[in-house]
């Protein structure tokens, strides 16, 4: 049974004031709870009988466990349809002290310009998880990575790259030189991302959802690219790409051409 102080507790980390004081942050569903239990240190951990019978292997020894009932779950979950578990795990805290940038030849590094939807945040970590990208740089009002949504959207993928939060116009004036910081946007001086000579590693920017990359970010760009529409002779149906599409879709194409996975 789960008490009514751990169920607080549980709650509380739904908001970030409450992470970052105790830098913990939730699970939930056996997809995500299982793939955490390989990256993070976890604390505590609200299952199901089956679910604890199947996965007693992945558990330390000193982590606090409870069988629940799916009621009981029910009651302390924070997602709609909560399914078989729910655990706390300690957050990583990455600073930026050593070199972002290990080899320019070949790494990516991806910089978020506050990115907000905790949809799109997750997506983005599971696709840099995907294209072995080095690090995510965040702008501080980039959506929290441990917020439950993003947790959840992430599928598991949160903590396979590092990710930092610091102010971008200042990350990017530190980039060594002979590193290309690139940049996604709808301009028609931005390069078609299909045509364009592309390095095999840099910094790629990604723009807010309504707002694109600030024009402090933007003044930090040597190159843009655009992803065309296609056909390319008539009216789009719509304005943009998803941003977590759009990253999808660029990453994709500076591994295409590097041909070979990041080192």
């Amino acid at each position: 049974m789960i008490s009514k102080q751990k169920t607080k507790t549980i709650h509380s980390l739904a908001h970030k004031k409450f992470r970052d004081q105790t830098s913990l942050f939730i699970g939930e569903g056996p997809k995500v709870v299982e793939e955490l239990l390989h990256t993070f240190q976890c604390t505590y951990i609200a299952a199901t009988a089956e679910w604890l019978t199947s996965n007693r292997v992945l558990l330390s020894p000193d982590v606090e466990t409870e069988v629940v009932t799916p009621d009981e779950l029910t009651k302390a979950s924070l997602q709609q349809t909560p399914q078989q578990v729910i655990a706390i795990f300690r957050k990583k805290i990455f600073q930026l002290h050593e070199p972002i940038i290990d080899n320019p030849q070949c790494s990516i590094v991806l910089a978020l310009d506050t990115i907000q939807d905790p949809g799109n945040l997750g997506t983005i970590l599971r696709i840099a998880s995907w294209f072995g990208i080095l690090a995510i740089v965040c702008s501080p009002d980039t959506a929290d990575i441990y917020s439950p949504k993003v947790v959840q959207a992430t599928m598991g993928a949160i903590g396979k790259t590092p990710v930092i939060y610091t102010p971008l116009p200042q990350f990017l004036d530190s980039v060594p030189e002979g590193v290309t910081v690139y940049g996604t946007l709808l301009d028609s001086n931005s390069e078609n991302i299909y045509e364009a000579p592309l390095t095999t590693g840099g910094i790629i920017v990604m723009g807010n959802e309504g707002n694109g990359i600030s024009p402090e970010v933007r003044a930090h760009l040597h190159r843009s690219l655009y992803i065309p529409h296609f056909p390319t002779n008539t009216t789009p149906a719509i304005e943009s790409l998803n941003v977590g599409i759009a990253t999808a879709i660029t990453c994709a194409e500076f591994r295409r051409r590097s041909n070979k996975p990041n080192k």
